[in-house]
C-alpha cells in the first residue's frame, strides 16, 4: 500500500487514459466506506468529455487541471435518491432541512476520502478542488442536479505527469487533544507554526505579497472576511434553491 506520508496533490496529468474499468472498480470499492444509516447519501458525476470539462471550468476559476485532466469527478450530497425511494415505498421523506444536508455532506466527504485512498494505491494522481462550494449554482446548472442534490467535492483525476514537493503539515501535537480540548497559548502557536513559517517557500510567499506574516497572507489575501461572507451568502441561497433550507 502506498503510504499517505508521500501523498501529493497532482495538477499535471499525462495523456494516458484512465480506463472505465479501473475507475468503475474504484468507485464501487469506495462505497464500502462509512455511511449514515447505510443510506449512501452521495452521488458521483463522472465527466470525461472535453466539452463538459470546459463548461465546468469557470466554476473552478478556470484552473488548468479541470480541462487537462482525463476525468473530473463531482461528488454530491444526495438526499434526492433516498427521498424518491421513500415515496416509491409508501413512506414520506422529511429530508428538506439543514441537518439532512449536513448528514449527506459528511457521507459525500467520507466517500471522497476513501476514493482518494484507493486511487493512491493504484498510482493515480488527483487534486481536490475546494472551489466546489464557491460557485455551486454553476455546477448545479451544468450537471443538471435536481433538488436535494448539492455539489460537495470535485476531484481532477489522471496519471501523474509531475512529482511536486510534499506540502508541509502541522505536527500531530497541534491538533490532537487528550480527554478534553486544550486551547492554545501564544507559546503553543509559536511552537506549532515555527516550521511552517520558517520554510523558504512560505517566507517568499510573505515577501511577494508585501505582508509581515504568513497569517496575514491568508486573512488579507487568500481567504478574506469579505469573500467568506459573500460566498457564505451564495452557499446559503443555493442550499435554499436545492431544497435543504
Amino acid at each position: 500500500m502506498k503510504s499517505l506520508l508521500t501523498r501529493r496533490s497532482i495538477r499535471k496529468y499525462s495523456t494516458r487514459e484512465v480506463s472505465e474499468q479501473l475507475l468503475s472498480r474504484l468507485l464501487n470499492e469506495a462505497a464500502r466506506t462509512q455511511t449514515m444509516g447505510n443510506l449512501q447519501l452521495y452521488s458521483v458525476v463522472v465527466t470525461r468529455s472535453q466539452e463538459m470539462k470546459e463548461r465546468l471550468a469557470p466554476a473552478h476559476f478556470n484552473q488548468p487541471m479541470v480541462t487537462q485532466a482525463p476525468v473530473v469527478l463531482t461528488i454530491c450530497a444526495d438526499f434526492n435518491r433516498t427521498s424518491q425511494w421513500a415515496r416509491c415505498r409508501k413512506a414520506e421523506p422529511g429530508y428538506d432541512n439543514f441537518l439532512s444536508f449536513q448528514n449527506a455532506a459528511i457521507d459525500a466527504l467520507l466517500y471522497t476520502q476513501t476514493l482518494c485512498n484507493l486511487m493512491d494505491e493504484e498510482g493515480l494522481g488527483y487534486c481536490y478542488l475546494g472551489t466546489t462550494v464557491y460557485m455551486p449554482q454553476m455546477i448545479i446548472d451544468t450537471l443538471q442536479l435536481p433538488k436535494l442534490v448539492m455539489p460537495i467535492a470535485t476531484l481532477t483525476v489522471g496519471w501523474p505527469d509531475e512529482e511536486p514537493a510534499l506540502s508541509d503539515r502541522l505536527p500531530m501535537e497541534s491538533f490532537v487533544h487528550n480527554e478534553t480540548y486544550k486551547d492554545y497559548t501564544p507559546a503553543d502557536i509559536d511552537t506549532y507554526y515555527n516550521n511552517k513559517e520558517s520554510l523558504e517557500e512560505n517566507r517568499h510567499f510573505v515577501e511577494i505579497n508585501n505582508k509581515e506574516t504568513l497569517a496575514q497572507v491568508f486573512t488579507d489575501i487568500r481567504y478574506t472576511k469579505k469573500d467568506n461572507e459573500a460566498m457564505s451568502e451564495v452557499l446559503l441561497e443555493t442550499l435554499k434553491q436545492q431544497g435543504f433550507l
